[in-house]
């Protein structure tokens, strides 16, 4: 009895001991699956709050890009024209706004079956965003791009458009010719896909999609309007008008470059360790065109020239912004070096031989490096290049050219014919900030020239 007694107690230990061991091991266990569970939920979600923050960080750097746009325009322009620099620059974004939530963030990024414009999400779902915030985030983004691509055309025309045309101008870059062909390009960034980039083509940040649209209707703009009084002499020999600001005008390339590491690293829209090699590609693009814009201006007028080297900035941060997620820091340096070049010879060529009056050089920094950006990004892709990449990237260029140069072209003619395009000479003499805006910039040191 004592041994049966003995046993029993014996076997219960044993069994109630398993019983903690088991309980313990399975505790164990499903903690450390409620642990990782956990982690990748907590990483997941830290991920994708960074990126919501990188995302808009990068949208508010584009937007002060308006401000630097608006310097250099100023500045390199006459002091009798200022306010209505700041008010085409102010509206051309407020405009854009309004008519890209409403028409052109649907034609940019709404489903398609042509891969030709959106058919589908035509208007922007922010009524009822169904707890997706990210569609608000991502539009944040594109709205900024947008709106650089209307204002690039106000310096081109700067000094006797009209400012009711521009406005008209403005609605329409933003919600018709900016947005069809970025829906080609760029389509896939969100429910819709473009027949470019299916091609391949390689444009990651927009040296084609935001900064050519906005030449190429900035060449067009020029054409229709002609040259401003005075530009060009009886014999057509070529007139300087010198801005009236150069200090302003150097403020506003510093903060367009500034706001360059939101426009080219925001395009991940994703807070990785990608956007280290961005930001030094764009730098490196940057300074390289201010350094070979005003070699080259030393040694054609003799003097390091301001103007050139500033656009030489500029020329080098358009023409890498195709290819700085896919080329090198040394690739992106030669990158800058010959668009600086190239904007030097190309504000010449179509100021003295093609008789287009440029006054701020756009069509040269944004059109033509643009191009060459986009011709780069391909010649220098690290993934390797090929005959086929370089075909794709020239039809890419060249169907920007016939779009958005064709398109501008008819809308400024019509605008031409409805509301007038240009002032009259009177108000052209006078000053725009009088005659459009009623006032001075700066009132008591106003000159009229």
């Amino acid at each position: 009895m004592k041994l049966r007694r003995g046993s029993f107690l014996i076997l219960v230990s044993f069994l109630f001991l398993t019983g903690i061991l088991i309980s313990g091991a399975l505790a164990q266990e499903a903690k450390e699956a409620i642990t990782v569970e956990s982690n990748r939920k907590a990483i997941e979600l830290v991920q994708t709050h960074a990126n919501y923050l990188w995302t808009l960080i990068a949208a508010a750097l584009v937007f002060f890009m308006q401000a630097g746009f608006a310097m250099v325009e100023a500045g390199f322009t006459r002091a009798k024209n200022a306010i209505n620099i700041m008010m085409k620059n102010m509206m051309d974004f407020s405009i854009g706004s309004i008519i890209f939530w409403a028409i052109g963030f649907g034609l940019m990024f709404g489903a398609t079956r042509n891969g030709f414009f959106g058919t589908s999400d035509f208007f922007l779902s922010s009524w009822s965003p169904d707890g997706d915030q990210w569609i608000l985030a991502f539009w944040m983004f594109q709205v900024v791009f947008a709106g650089t691509s209307a204002t690039i055309v106000s310096g081109a025309m700067a000094e006797r458009t009209k400012f009711v045309a521009y406005l008209c101008y403005s609605a329409f870059i933003c919600g018709i010719i900016y947005p069809v062909f970025g829906s080609w390009a760029w389509g896939s960034l969100f429910h819709g896909g473009g027949w470019l980039e299916k091609l391949g083509f390689i444009d990651f940040a927009g040296s084609t999609v935001v900064h050519s649209v906005g030449a190429w209707c900035a060449l067009a703009g020029a054409m229709v309007l002609g040259p401003r009084i005075g530009k060009y002499g009886p014999n057509g020999e070529v007139r300087a008008i010198p801005g009236h600001n150069i200090p302003l005008a150097a403020l506003g390339v510093f903060i367009l470059w500034l706001g360059w590491f939101g426009f080219n690293p925001g395009s991940t829209t994703t807070a990785d360790t990608s956007i280290a090699m961005i930001f030094v590609n764009t730098n490196q693009a940057a300074a390289a065109g201010a350094l070979s814009a005003m070699i080259v201006s030393w040694i054609l007028f003799k003097k390091p020239e301001i103007g050139m080297t500033l656009n030489g900035a500029l020329a080098g941060l358009v023409a890498i912004t195709a290819g700085c997620a896919n080329v090198t820091p040394g690739s992106s340096i030669i990158i800058g070096l010959i668009a600086g070049v190239l904007v030097v010879l190309s504000v010449l060529f179509i100021d003295h031989m093609l008789k287009i009056d440029d006054p701020v050089g756009a069509v040269s920094v944004h059109g033509v490096c643009g191009a060459w950006g986009t011709l780069a990004a391909g010649i220098f892709n690290m993934g390797g290049t090929s005959l086929k990449l370089i075909t794709t990237q020239l039809i890419g260029i060249g169907a920007c050219f016939v779009w958005a140069f064709g398109m501008a072209l008819i809308l400024f003619k019509a605008l031409d014919m409805i509301v007038g395009l240009r002032v009259s000479e009177e108000e052209e003499l006078e000053g725009l900030d009088i005659a459009e805006h009623g006032g001075h910039a700066y009132n008591d040191f106003q000159v009229i020239n």
